[in-house]
C-alpha cells in the first residue's frame, strides 16, 4: 500500500460561549466552529513500523508528546494487530494559535488509520477515541461546521453554511489556552445552560451567518488581549481592510480572522494587509462545508 495523505483544516471559533468551570475541571461552552480550506499536511505509510517525523515553518515550535502519536497508540490499545505505521506532519499552521492545529492533525491520523485498517476503526470507535484524546478533536474528525457544546466533545452539524472568504492574522506570539482560561476566571458553574433543539440553518445565506455569529463573541478576547496585546493591533488592522464584515479572535488566539463575502475579497485584503505587517503569519482562505 502506497502512502496516505490528509489535510489537517484549521478550525475558527466563530463563536464562543464560556458559561463557568465545571466540577470536573473543563469549562462548559457552545461555539460555532468551520473550517478552512488550508491546513496541516498529514501522510501516513501503514506499512512502516510506528513513529513520526515533523517539518514545515512551523514544526521547531513542536514540542513534547504529539497527539499524531497518541492517537495511534490509543487506537491500537483498542484494536489489537491495527496498523499504525509511520506518520509525517508537515507544520503549515502556527502552534497554539487557536486554530486547533493539534486537534485537527490528531483527528487527520485517526481518519489515516481508518482509512489503512478497511474498516476496523466504525465511525463509533473513532468518535470514541477523538473524545478520549481531547475536546476538539472530535469536531475535527469531519471538519465540518458545527454546534459544540458541553467541554467541546458535543458536536451538532450546522446546516446551509454558506461559503464566504476568510482571511487569518497572527502576530507570531504562542499563547497557550490554559493560560487565557486562567486569565477569564470563570466562575464555577451553577447548572448547565439550556440547549437549544433546533438545528441550525443559515439557508446558504452570508447575512444569516453575520445576524448569528456578530452578537455573540468570544469570551476568550479580552483574556488573550491582556496576555498578548498585539491581538489588539492585528483586529484593529483587520477591521481597516476593504469588504470585511466582522473581525474577532479564534479560540483562545492569538490567530484573529475576518469574514469577507468571498475568498478573492480575501485574497486582496490579505495582500494589503500582509505589506503592511510583513512580520505576521498572514492567510486568506476559504470557509463553507
Amino acid at each position: 500500500m502506497t502512502a496516505l495523505r490528509d489535510t489537517a483544516r484549521a478550525k475558527l471559533n466563530l463563536t464562543l460561549e464560556v458559561f463557568g468551570r465545571r466540577a470536573d475541571g473543563f469549562h462548559e461552552l457552545r461555539s460555532l466552529v468551520a473550517f478552512v480550506s488550508l491546513g496541516d499536511e498529514v501522510e501516513f505509510d501503514p506499512q512502516a513500523p510506528l513513529g513520526l517525523a515533523v517539518e514545515g515553518p512551523f514544526a521547531k515550535a513542536l514540542a513534547g508528546d504529539n497527539l499524531i502519536v497518541k492517537a495511534a497508540q490509543a487506537a491500537s490499545a483498542r484494536v489489537p494487530g491495527l496498523k499504525v505505521g509511520r506518520f509525517r506532519l508537515t507544520k503549515l499552521l502556527p502552534v497554539a494559535a487557536g486554530l486547533g492545529g493539534g486537534s485537527a492533525d490528531a483527528a487527520a491520523a485517526l481518519r489515516l488509520i481508518a482509512c489503512a485498517n478497511d474498516g476496523a476503526l466504525d465511525p463509533a470507535m473513532l468518535t470514541q477515541l477523538a473524545t478520549e484524546l481531547g475536546s476538539d478533536v472530535s469536531v475535527c474528525l469531519t471538519s465540518r461546521p458545527a454546534i459544540i457544546t458541553g467541554r467541546g466533545e458535543t458536536v451538532e452539524a450546522v446546516a446551509g453554511f454558506p461559503p464566504c472568504g476568510v482571511l487569518l492574522a497572527n502576530p507570531g506570539r504562542p499563547l497557550a489556552t490554559e493560560a487565557v482560561y486562567a486569565a477569564l476566571g470563570a466562575r464555577a458553574l451553577a447548572q448547565a445552560p439550556r440547549r437549544d433543539r433546533a438545528r441550525l440553518d443559515f439557508h446558504a445565506d452570508f447575512e444569516a451567518l453575520l445576524a448569528y455569529v456578530t452578537p455573540r463573541g468570544n469570551d476568550l478576547e479580552g483574556p488573550a488581549a491582556q496576555l498578548v496585546p498585539e491581538i489588539r493591533e492585528v483586529l484593529a488592522a483587520l477591521l481597516t481592510l476593504d469588504g470585511v464584515r466582522l473581525a474577532r479572535l479564534s479560540g483562545s488566539g492569538p490567530t484573529c480572522f475576518a469574514l469577507f463575502a468571498g475568498q478573492s475579497d480575501a485574497e486582496r485584503a490579505g495582500a494589503r494587509l500582509a505589506a503592511e505587517f510583513p512580520n505576521w503569519w498572514i492567510a486568506a482562505s476559504a470557509l463553507g462545508n
